[in-house]
């Protein structure tokens, strides 16, 4: 697919307040060369297959309770399995650093906690009914539950690192969650005001994103190595990773299909948020057109009536392509980071795992 896509990338720096990357580029295939995934996730895993056996197992010991209710949930949770991408990309560090230990599936139980939490959550902030084609834990227990079920996942990934002394585990993920709650909140200020440019586009994503993404690659390393120039790379591998994998989301909710997604298509658009293919049409259009979509962007119901317009017209100048590119350059960036290590299995598999970040469907 990459050699199909014939990019000139020149990069400046504007003001202080905004950093917006120029591009100049043309494609020699249509949009639909974006979506041809080339890497399945099974084949990402296979160096992993056992020791992801072993953490499923760990993780829904971490998940038990007394509570027969906590347990209703936990099961409902656990039986919707989706990529385990996070734990995945623990295990894969870890690997390349040296190898998997103890502390290792600690680890990757405390970010998949972590994150387990984080969607219950945000599905009650979203009001979300579904979550990958399911019901949220919100639509069939209510926001009560919901609520104090991400709070006990949390505590459960809290209690597992300092019961076992992980005191360094703790303090990446601490940073990561830090990150997580201001990247959202700078989404939600930046939605309410429709100002949000290609510099604050990619802080969000940074921090609401990648930050755990980065956290997920520097706990396997950590917990196999005390070298940080080692955590260091993998940390950046991880966080490169997170944006290109942001930016393909973005990119689906263009184009994807909602059976695909698990969510509905143009979901962005009707929530106000403004990413990256949007923000880059947005910056070669006329004053009047640029107006005109703010317009509709700023209603509700013309967000319904007319969010396929916006779509049209973020496709239509180019917004797509542009955006992939970018993706593509931050996937580069992660396999440099990780370049240097010796040849292994679980790097060939981590540098596929790169390459299905910005290919997939879904």
């Amino acid at each position: 697919m990459a050699k199909n896509l014939h990019l000139n990338l020149n990069y400046s720096k504007t003001n202080a307040d905004s950093s917006l990357r120029v591009a100049s580029f043309r494609m020699t295939k249509n949009n639909e060369c974006l979506q041809n995934c080339s890497v399945k996730i099974d084949e990402v895993i296979r160096p992993i297959d056992k020791e992801l056996e072993r953490f499923r197992g760990e993780f829904k010991a971490a998940m038990t309770s007394e509570v027969g209710l906590l347990n209703t949930v936990a099961g409902y949770i656990l039986k919707q399995k989706g990529k385990q991408i996070r734990p995945t990309l623990v295990l894969l560090a870890a690997n390349i650093c040296g190898g998997i230990n103890d502390s290792t599936y600690r680890a990757a139980s405390l970010v998949e906690l972590l994150h387990t939490a984080t969607l219950i959550h945000d599905d009650v902030v979203d009001t979300a009914d579904m979550r990958r084609g399911i019901p949220s834990i919100n639509a069939l227990w209510k926001n009560k539950v919901a609520v104090l079920m991400g709070d006990y996942l949390l505590s459960r990934g809290l209690l597992l690192s300092l019961r076992n002394q992980d005191h360094l585990f703790l303090a990446i993920v601490s940073d990561a969650v830090r990150r997580m709650s201001e990247g959202e909140l700078l989404q939600i200020e930046k939605t309410r005001q429709l100002d949000i440019d290609e510099a604050t586009y990619y802080r969000i994503i940074s921090d609401k994103t990648a930050s755990l993404i980065a956290t997920c690659c520097e706990l396997g390393a950590a917990s196999v190595t005390t070298d940080e120039d080692v955590r260091r790379k993998l940390h950046q591998c991880g966080e490169a990773l997170g944006l290109a994998f942001q930016i393909q989301d973005d990119i689906l909710d263009y184009l994807g299909e909602t059976d695909e997604l698990g969510k509905p298509v143009g979901g962005d658009i009707k929530e106000k948020k403004i990413t990256l293919p949007l923000i880059y049409a947005l910056s070669g259009a006329t004053e009047e057109k640029r107006q005109s979509i703010i317009a509709i962007l700023k209603s509700g119901k013309k967000r319904a009536l007319f969010g396929r317009e916006v779509i049209a017209f973020a496709k239509d100048a180019g917004g797509i392509e542009y955006a992939y590119a970018m993706a593509k350059v931050q996937a580069d960036k992660a396999k440099a980071a990780i370049e240097h290590f010796p040849p292994s299995a679980s790097k060939d598999a981590l540098i596929q795992l790169i390459g299905f970040s910005i290919d997939r469907k879904s």
